[in-house]
């Protein structure tokens, strides 16, 4: 491929990428203004602030989305650089604009006691705009780059402080919602955490397989018949035992991963076994 074939692939995958985090804007943007607000319930992070400011002031929440994300946008600039800066310029453009334009979008979830259903649903809705946006290279909320930028400077993982940046938020979220309100905010958002994994992921997401076996040769022609999938061979030594084994990998979808444990039972019980998330495969033959 030339290079002017590459420049004008590389241009249009851009472009492709940034409609998807468009779209992720726009979905999460309806799963706020469609299920969540008008039930009284909130997203976390700077969203989440970004409610509560619409709440209190009467702005509109596109207009406080915009601007509070603008230092962690910065942030996200310095830390990771000119193009996760950029599609998360579009990501948060994106969903302010959306917000102001379905504020008035009929509900769709009245709550009526059923505050589950509106947890789930929301949170559902929310997450995957926001995965979207994540596995293309933006994000719609800046909350988790300074979490990060925090953890370098404290003596704690960014996960941990993730979590309390948001129960600040949370606590923030019921001096409008009330206590019942950010509850069931806080619900919706790890609601929303767990689709976002899912959409970054993937379902089928990949796993390697490290076994110790004496049965090599067996494990990895059963490997390759039942499952499809090549293996690699090394020859590895037990640290105490001093006894040489041969550990046989293999990378694997998740939905494979089940199959794969009924191979390993089938040609040897007692062999050893490690699996790895794996966040990324190339090359190769993996399909």
């Amino acid at each position: 491929m030339s290079k002017a074939q590459t420049k004008t692939s590389r241009k249009a995958m851009a472009f492709v990428r940034g409609l998807i985090i468009i779209i992720g804007g726009f979905i999460t943007a309806y799963g706020l203004e469609a299920v969540l607000i008008p039930n009284s319930v909130s997203d976390g992070g700077v969203t989440g602030l970004s409610i509560v400011g619409s709440q209190w002031t009467g702005l509109p929440l596109g207009v406080l989305i915009a601007i509070l994300n603008i230092p962690f946008i910065y942030l996200g600039y310095k830390q990771v650089g000119k193009n996760f800066a950029a599609f998360s310029i579009l990501g948060i453009a994106s969903l302010a604009v959306s917000t102001s334009l379905m504020h008035h979008i009929p509900t769709i979830i009245e709550i009526e006691g059923d505050t589950l259903l509106v947890t789930v649903v929301g949170g559902i809705i929310i997450g995957f705009g926001m995965g979207l946006a994540l596995r293309n290279g933006g994000a719609l909320d800046g909350i988790d780059m300074l979490a990060v930028l925090l953890s370098r400077k404290l003596p704690f993982g960014t996960s941990d402080l993730i979590l309390f940046l948001n129960v600040f938020v949370f606590i923030v979220v019921s001096t409008v919602f009330g206590l019942r309100g950010a509850l069931m905010s806080g619900i919706a958002y790890f609601i929303a955490s767990k689709v976002i994994h899912v959409i970054e992921e993937g379902l089928s997401s990949t796993k390697a397989v490290y076994i110790i076996t004496e049965q090599d040769e067996a494990m990895i022609k059963e490997i390759g018949e039942r499952l499809g999938r090549g293996c690699t061979l090394q020859h590895v030594e037990g640290g105490y035992s001093k006894k040489q084994f041969k550990q046989v990998k293999s990378i694997i979808t998740r939905l494979e991963e089940s199959k794969m444990k009924e191979i390993i039972q089938d040609v040897d019980p007692n062999a050893f076994i490690t699996v790895h998330d794996v966040s990324e495969v190339r090359g190769g033959n993996f399909d």
